[in-house]
């Protein structure tokens, strides 16, 4: 059996985004998804993150919040996702991927929102 490709874990991620609850949903309408390999290192470095193992996803852009209508067109909002750690950790848990590749999604959006942990449960159990 081959390991999922990044089309495949783009389309578990495009799936998962349709289906967050409305309250996230209206944070992230119109975020790109790109599935990399693993996280470049400057990446790894701006995070201070050491092993690019660690890292699953990535959100890059600016808050709906921080965001004002005399602004320059900004670059799009993406959610990096990084196929390699992302495969080792199913591996690891063997929690479901269509699972792991929405709550990675999930985690990224919201924190960058500023939802607490308790938050993110609760969307998480919202949408099982």
């Amino acid at each position: 059996m081959k390991p999922p490709t990044a089309d495949d874990i783009a389309e578990l991620a495009d799936r998962a985004l349709a289906a967050i609850p409305t309250r996230l949903a209206e944070h992230v309408r119109g975020i790109g998804i790109s599935v990399e390999e693993m996280p470049d290192e400057e990446t790894l470095e701006d995070l201070g993150i050491e092993s690019a193992w660690e890292l699953t996803g990535l959100y890059r852009g600016i808050p709906l919040t921080a965001r004002s209508l005399s602004d320059v067109a900004p670059q799009p909002d993406l959610i990096f996702l990084y196929r390699q750690p992302i495969l080792l950790e199913w591996i690891e848990t063997g929690e479901d991927l269509y699972r792991l590749v929405r709550n990675v999604l999930v985690h990224e959006v919201a924190h960058h929102f500023g939802f607490s942990d308790a938050d993110i449960e609760a969307i998480e159990q919202e949408m099982d």
